[in-house]
């Protein structure tokens, strides 16, 4: 048998599930997951290996309309996804009524490879809600095939898994077949820590926050960790930090978990906060921050 290898892009709107969908088709949790909407920021490569082929899956941000130089960035991502993908997974939900970003949704109509039309949350849905849905994205993607899904529950994705395999050309491996992604351990690292902001902190706190790992020391089987919290203001700050640094403890605890089981090592965490006024607006901070 040839060998197989191709990009598996998953592109949508905010909170529709795109990173529970990658995580469960990895079979590892590589992107965060919160039930916030524009939690990704970045394009995150999953490359899954086999003997006979190496799926390149890419979590992408959710497709919004650009309030900051932040979300520009967030979108560039996802327009290099519908370039370069062989598989395109356009995923969208039994809530969403019809796409936010009629640009983005044109754009998907007119690609010349496989789009795999994946409506997600159906535990949320009744048959007949569920039906209306299909029978919309049929109408509105005909050329697209359509899988009822739940990501979270794990239902339907074998399905969705067996259509890509038959989808994905014949090629050599694009990666070492050792990775399972692009981005180095201390991305992940970083990711672990703002997932744990978005669950804690409330409105603009989690959006505003950029977390930068200072110090990543391995020691035998413990782990040593400084982070930076950068957030763009001075009121951010303090409600980050909270009540006799209660906040910051708080979110650090549940990271330093989270961390542990990732990297299978005790980890010694040190959070500090710090302000950068405006980082999200300048093209200039971006490109400090790895956008």
């Amino acid at each position: 048998m040839a060998h197989k290898s191709g990009f598996v892009n998953i592109v949508g709107s905010p909170n529709v599930g795109k990173s529970t969908l990658m995580n469960q088709l990895m079979g590892e949790k590589l992107s965060i997951v919160t039930s916030k909407a524009q939690t990704t920021r970045h394009r995150i490569l999953g490359i899954l290996n086999d003997e006979d082929y190496q799926i390149v899956f890419s979590d992408t941000p959710g497709v919004v309309n650009a309030a900051y130089k932040l979300h520009e960035t967030m979108m560039d991502y996802v327009n290099t996804s519908l370039k370069d993908a062989d598989v395109l997974l356009f995923i969208t939900d039994t809530i969403e009524t019809d796409m936010n970003h009629k640009e983005t949704l044109v754009k998907i109509k007119k690609l010349k490879v496989p789009v795999l039309c994946i409506i997600n949350k159906i535990d949320l849905s009744n048959q007949a809600d569920l039906t209306a849905r299909v029978l919309y994205w049929q109408e509105q993607l005909p050329s697209a095939a359509i899988f009822p899904i739940s990501a979270l529950h794990n239902a339907n994705i074998d399905q969705v898994w067996q259509r890509i395999l038959t989808l994905i050309p014949e090629n050599p491996p694009y990666y070492d077949k050792e990775e399972i992604s692009d981005r180095p351990m201390r991305f992940f690292i970083s990711e672990i820590i703002r997932e744990k902001i978005f669950l804690f902190c409330e409105k603009e706190v989690p959006y505003s926050c950029q977390v930068e790992i200072e110090e990543y020391i391995e020691e035998g089987l413990l782990i040593k960790i400084r982070a930076l919290i950068i957030v763009e203001r001075d009121s951010q700050k303090g409600i980050l930090i909270g009540k006799r640094g209660e906040m910051l403890q708080r979110i650090g605890k549940a990271a330093r978990e989270e961390m542990e089981q990732f990297l299978n090592a005790k980890v010694f965490l040190e959070n500090y906060v710090k302000v950068d006024k405006d980082w999200r607006s300048t093209d200039e901070k971006l490109k400090k921050y790895g956008y």
